[in-house]
């Protein structure tokens, strides 16, 4: 199982017509039908008489065109199916509170009849995002099919075996704060943003990440996304190349299992997994993944409910709270604090998660405010890469210098 929630294709079984025997007349039909290849071969032996021939004739057009209508059914029916099956998802997601359309809901198949009628008629938002991240989702959605396309899962997975051995994400946060009795720093190589633009003109990213290594950085987030903002997984692979030895974050809106194998294969240590987008189950099947390819997963969260989920999902080591809604893209940095109180903070505690404060990190006094909440790393980007020196932005956000000279 490679996809996030599959539908098994399996194979339609189309009754061959009746055989009828010809000396030297051989026929052969192919056809493709509801995405299914058939190819029969019908041979004729000459009857007594030219009555019996079209006779015969016609009963073979008329077999002929039972087997096609039959093929015809079975295959909306299959259509059909599959689409119940992405309706489903849909409720499954609504069920977990999850707000974030994967994709533009397609229409029912044609003469569709089933438990989901009632609804088809309240759907005037269809094909429009609700918000930014639902957009970048929806696109994400189209770029993976078409990358999927030209570099195969199967071609994925055999460059995963020769690709380096990955680095430890998850230990390298917790010596950095072990050193510096402050939260282990990610620090973010973007060029931009949807909400703030271009956030650095001459945008060199492994000048940047080395600046960052050199600035006391346990560990680095690398944009992927090209369309929103301008990273691309060439960034990860040029960084991984150049020698960096920080261990570093896939930063990518993950929607398919192809960007986990895509991303090690460019030299990423970690992915990131937004739990507004994603089910419990498909978190967990893409946790898997990320076991076997020896990856560690930041798993992003919002608000309480998706808390909730996550603490209740086996192998999580890694929780980011975000402060940025990815819906409205208001920023508060109170919203870690919130999300750690009581019994969500208890359960972390318990469990030895490490907390990742994200977003509306500019000043010594923000660092302090989420570390007080129980954040033990940040992943912070815009105030430091906006600098001219991001070593000294390193050192201006944290208040003195974390470098280890």
């Amino acid at each position: 199982m490679e996809g996030l929630v599959p539908v098994q294709r399996l194979p339609v079984r189309v009754d061959s017509p009746s055989l009828y025997r010809c000396s030297n007349v051989s026929v052969s039909i192919r056809r493709s039908l509801s995405g299914f290849a058939m190819d029969k071969r019908i041979r004729f032996t000459a009857p007594s008489s030219q009555f019996s021939i079209r006779a015969q004739q016609s009963d073979l057009k008329e077999s002929l065109a039972v087997s096609s209508s039959s093929v015809e059914d079975k295959g909306n029916a299959l259509r059909i199916k599959e689409w119940e099956v992405e309706m489903y998802q849909d409720e499954l997601a609504v069920s977990q509170g999850i707000r974030i359309r994967r994709k533009p809901r397609s229409k029912a198949p044609l003469g569709y009849s089933g438990p989901f009628e009632l609804r088809l008629h309240n759907n005037d938002d269809a094909d429009s995002p609700r918000n930014i991240l639902e957009e970048i989702t929806w696109y994400k959605d189209v770029e993976v099919s078409r990358l999927k396309e030209l570099n195969p899962l199967d071609a994925l997975k055999k460059a995963v075996e020769n690709a380096p051995p990955t680095r430890d994400f998850v230990g390298a946060l917790r010596m950095a704060q072990e050193r510096t009795g402050l939260p282990g720093l990610i620090a973010e190589v973007k060029k931009a943003s949807p909400s703030r633009g271009i956030l650095k003109e001459n945008f060199d990213p492994v000048e940047i990440a080395q600046a960052y290594e050199k600035g006391g950085a346990a560990c680095l987030s690398v944009l992927t996304d090209q369309k929103y903002f301008q990273g691309g997984f060439e960034n990860l692979e040029a960084i991984r190349n150049a020698g960096v030895k920080c261990p570093l974050l896939c930063k990518e809106f993950v929607v398919d299992p192809w960007q986990i194998y895509c991303a090690r294969t460019k030299g990423a240590d970690a992915v990131l997994l937004i739990a507004a987008v994603l089910t419990d189950l498909e978190i967990t099947y893409l946790l898997k993944i990320c076991k076997k390819l020896g990856l560690a997963a930041l798993v992003e969260v919002h608000d309480e409910r998706e808390m909730g989920r996550v603490l209740g999902i086996e192998g999580i080591e890694l929780v980011g709270i975000n402060n940025r809604s990815l819906e409205t893209f208001k920023v508060d940095i109170s919203n870690t604090k919130n999300l750690l109180e009581g019994e969500h903070g208890r359960q972390i505690r318990e469990k030895d998660m490490i907390v990742v404060g994200e977003s509306g990190l500019f000043t010594p006094h923000d660092i302090a405010y989420v570390q007080a909440a129980g954040v033990r790393a940040v992943l912070v980007g815009e105030s430091i890469v906006k600098q001219s020196d991001p070593e000294k932005g390193i050192a201006g956000l944290f208040g003195r210098n974390i470098s280890h000279t």
